[in-house]
């Protein structure tokens, strides 16, 4: 079972779901919906939305699954769906028998006709091939249809990925709507200089995971740390269920705020969907009267 979501931007407010995240369009100052007003306030605000899902089938079979859960998001006018870590086929170490290419590959050109069908933007991840070498690759595809993609930089060793896969080298900020947005992947969580946001270079940081339940106090906090330390919003999506090998996912999808506050919760151990509001507004007046970005050490990553 995994997280999606949907992001969605409307007057000064930025909203998000999880546990299979989809992002939608938000509401207008008088409370109505619709993209049309939304499309207008897009360097305001977003909207981010997301349910759990079980990753148990093949590659294809949850492509189509997934296919049918964005509808929702279309239906509902999002901006953005997030969908989990490896959200295909789940976290393996089977790359050969799993792994798809980037540009000519299904996983790419189906996301490609999602976005462009449901007019929402789609982030996840998935194991990708390039020549002799292996990725674990986050994507996120506008509805124009343009591709950027950010490969995971910590490789999760107790599982062996560092064997089976090449760490990435480069960090990933997509500009979407007037927001920045740094997508990362799972373990990378742990490591707080990799996310640093050195200037306010983003006003989102999103983590797909598959993250187990018996680790769930690390998630939690760290997430919450990521948000305070560096002033933005911090979203976090794991999947849900059991995987191959046994391990439980307990979900745990979270936003949470630029003061450490919890803004969603999406609970545990069940496909499920909420809604939260993200106000631009209060990010900005927060950096601007706690200015302690600007006291940050410099340092450059060798």
């Amino acid at each position: 079972t995994q997280d999606v979501g949907y992001l969605h931007a409307a007057q000064d407010q930025f909203a998000a779901l999880y546990q299979a995240m989809y992002v939608i369009p938000l509401a207008d100052a008088q409370g109505r919906q619709g993209r049309g007003r939304a499309q207008q306030c897009l360097g305001n605000g977003a909207i981010l939305r997301g349910g759990e899902l079980d990753i148990a089938a093949a590659a294809e079979g949850q492509l189509h699954r997934h296919a049918k859960a964005l509808h929702q998001g279309c239906v509902i006018r999002a901006d953005i769906a997030i969908l989990p870590e490896t959200f295909t086929t789940g976290f393996s170490m089977n790359v050969e028998q799993l792994a798809d290419t980037w540009e000519d590959g299904i996983t790419l050109s189906t996301i490609r006709s999602w976005t462009k069908k449901y007019k929402l933007a789609v982030a996840g991840s998935f194991i990708c091939k390039e020549g002799d070498q292996f990725f674990n690759r986050a994507f996120f595809v506008t509805p124009e249809g343009d591709a950027y993609h950010y490969d995971k930089r910590h490789l999760f060793r107790m599982a062996g990925e560092d064997t089976h896969f090449t760490a990435g080298q480069n960090r990933l900020i997509v500009p979407y709507k007037g927001w920045n947005i740094c997508l990362q992947v799972c373990y990378d969580l742990r490591f707080p200089v990799w996310s640093r946001n050195v200037g306010n270079e983003y006003d989102l940081l999103i983590y797909v995971a598959n993250w187990p339940e018996p680790r769930r106090k690390a998630w939690k906090a760290l997430l919450k740390a990521r948000a305070i330390e560096n002033m933005c919003y911090v979203c976090g999506v794991n999947r849900v269920g059991i995987d191959g090998k046994g391990f439980t996912f307990r979900g745990d999808s979270l936003v949470y705020m630029p003061k450490g506050n919890k803004l969603a919760d999406a609970g545990k151990r069940e496909e499920i969907t909420r809604t939260c509001t993200l106000s631009r507004k209060e990010l900005e007046d927060l950096r601007e009267k706690f200015p302690a970005w600007r006291d940050a050490d410099s340092f450059e990553l060798l």
